[in-house]
């Protein structure tokens, strides 16, 4: 078999097609999942927190070209030539990882939920005249 043959043979498994649409169905989620958490959850978090965005927590390690040391914003202590530490933006990355983790741990568990199928509770089957005649007579011989 040539490199094309087999490259159409790996491709065209079910199970690579269906990891593709995976990927596609999970990157649209993702989207979905990131806009609750920016317009909505972190909204809420910054009003409980004093109204501030977790991307503009930062701490300032160096000067700036003027000699400042104080500013109100990220952006301005970057204009500034600051050197600091954002330690803001890996806060709401890792916010985002556990909602993101929690939103896929439920669709997965209702999935799951959907897929799973009743199993008819297994028949008990007539026992027949002979078979009760059999159970007597063996019972009479117990005693």
């Amino acid at each position: 078999m040539g490199f094309v043959a087999d490259f159409k043979a790996f491709a065209l498994k079910g199970n690579v097609i269906d990891m593709a649409v995976g990927v596609v169905i999970g990157g649209a989620f993702g989207k979905i999942v990131t806009a609750v958490v920016d317009d909505i959850i972190m909204p809420l978090v910054g009003m409980v927190s004093g109204n501030t965005k977790f991307t503009d927590k930062f701490a300032v390690l160096g000067a700036g070209k003027d000699g400042a040391t104080s500013f109100k914003t990220l952006e301005e202590a970057k204009a500034a030539g600051a050197n600091v530490l954002a330690y803001g933006h890996l806060i709401q990355s890792i916010v985002d990882f556990f909602i993101i983790a929690l939103c896929i741990f439920v669709a997965i568990k209702q999935i799951a939920k959907l897929n799973k199928k009743e199993e008819p509770a297994p028949a008990v089957p007539e026992v027949s005249s002979t078979d009760k005649l059999l159970m007597e007579i063996r019972d009479a011989l117990k005693k």
